[in-house]
Parts: C-alpha cells; structure tokens; sequence
C-alpha cells in the first residue's frame, strides 16, 4: 500500500468522524456554544496527554511557534463552525465549512510551496458544485452566521496546512495535544464565569460524543496529512457530506432526493479522478 493510499484512507476515516461530530453537535441540543467547545477537547486532551507519556515524549514541542498557529486556527475553526451550526440550518453550516479543501490548496500552495496540479481545478470545482446539489442551501438568513461559516472553513484550511507542516517537527499527539489544551483553557473561563448549563441525560449523550468523534477524526486527519501533500488529499473532505447524509436518514429519517444523490455521484467522482489522475508521492511517514 501507497503512502498516498493510506493517506486517503485515514482522510475518508477523518470526514465519516467529521461527521458524526457535527451530528453529535446537533444531538446536544441548544448548550452554550463554550461548552459544547469544551467537552469538544476535553477528551482529545486526556487521550492525547496518555499517549504522550506512554512514548515519553517531551511536552516542550519542537516547534512551538506552529503548534500555537495551529490551534488558533483550528480553535477559530470550531467555534465559527459550532456557531453556524446553532444559527444557520446544518445544511448551510456544512457546506460553508466544506469550503476547507479551497482554502487548503491555496495556502498550501502559498506557503508550503506545493504546486497546484491541472487535474485539481476541475476536480475541486466538481466536487464542489456536487456539494451545491447534495446540501440545496437556503440562504435566507442573515448574513453574519454565513460568513463567520465560510470563515469557519478558511480556519479549518490554514489549520490542516500548518499539520502538514508540522509533520516535520512534531508527533501527531502533540499536534493534537496543544490543540486541545490551549481550547480547554480559552473555553474554561466561559464556564467559569456562569456559561455552564447542566446537561440533561441525553444532552450529556452528545457532549461525549462530541469529544469522544473529534477527537478520532483529529488524530485521523493529522496522521493522513503525513502521508501525502494536503492537497492531494483535502478533495476527500468532502465525503463528510455523503457520510452526514446517512446519518440524516438513519437518525433522523432524512430521505436524501434525486438531486442529493447526483451531488454525492459527483462527490465521488471527483475524488476518484484526483486519486486516480495525481501523481502518487513515494514520502515516507514521520512517525
């Protein structure tokens, strides 16, 4: 197996966990935006914390000034994310943060110096206008919730451009682990100063699951953008769409119609055509 394949396969692993977080998210109800943004991290903090110590890595970093870049922009990421999931319907919420893949070729190719190849443009563009068909966003709301939406993805680009680079440097536990620790300690002070509601039982039921997917879809993707250029593999977010999909029609009796199937085709198709039509990278992983 290819490094690029087995960067391929963590990546479509990270957008199925994507997406069970966003519907873990949806699950949890109408908590305060911090508290969802907390618990969203607790857990990736203690696990990432365990693994750390088990492989006796230093806690210091090896490039300090990145790790901090990328959890800024990942933080911003979630909470612009979170909160255009509680004001925006979930289906405009998603596309706009599956605007990520744009941003990551972009930045990729500004500052990581990775060349954009023919066959992406087409690919991205088709890609996109199947996301188009599948989510059918009505925009009629008002205009703040959807840019800080779009921005959620610009975020969420420049944070998986900075993993790519820190592959590097940094194991993906620590990549993981100052994620989590600088958003439990920006989000703390919120709860702390009376933002906390006590969650019912099945609230509770959301606010786990919230951690327990991202924090396996963190680890996911941070392992796949060292395998492969985060280009190559950022068109495979996309299948977070189709995988929400399903979960719309198995928890919630979402029927998806003829047009969302078509867009998921599309989806699909430009993700093989990427695959099939980029030049595979012989990289060895940095474990």
């Amino acid at each position: 197996m290819t490094d690029q394949t087995k960067g391929t396969i963590f990546m479509i692993l990270a957008s199925l966990f994507f997406a069970l977080m966003a519907s873990a998210v949806k699950f949890s109800g109408d908590m305060p935006l911090m508290q969802k943004v907390f618990f969203r991290n607790l857990f990736a903090f203690f696990v990432a914390l365990f693994m750390m110590i088990k492989k006796g890595e230093s806690f210091k970093g090896n490039s300090l000034p990145f790790l901090g870049l990328r959890a800024v922009l990942g933080l911003l990421g979630v909470i612009l994310y979170f909160f255009a999931i509680s004001n925006l319907v979930l289906a405009d919420a998603s596309i706009l943060n599956n605007t990520s893949p744009f941003f990551v070729i972009l930045f990729s190719f500004f500052f990581l110096k990775e060349p954009i190849k023919k066959i992406q443009v087409p690919t991205l563009l088709l890609a996109f206008l199947g996301a188009i068909l599948v989510i059918k966003p009505q925009f009629n709301y008002t205009i703040i919730p959807s840019i800080l939406g779009l921005a959620s993805g610009m975020f969420a680009g420049g944070a998986y451009v900075v993993v790519r680079y820190l592959r590097k440097t940094d194991s993906p536990q620590t990549v993981v682990f100052y994620f989590s620790l600088m958003s439990i300690l920006i989000s703390l002070p919120f709860l702390l100063m009376g933002h906390y509601v006590s969650p019912t039982p099945m609230q509770w039921l959301g606010l786990i699951g919230v951690g327990f997917f991202a924090t396996f879809a963190q680890f996911l993707i941070t392992y796949a953008y060292r395998y492969a250029p985060a280009g190559e593999l950022s068109i495979y977010n996309y299948m977070q769409i189709l995988f929400t999909l399903l979960l719309g029609l198995a928890f919630w009796s979402e029927v998806p119609d003829l047009l969302s199937i078509l867009g998921g085709a599309l989806i699909v198709l430009a993700g093989y055509i990427n695959y099939r039509f980029s030049p595979r990278e012989k990289t060895k992983p940095i474990l």
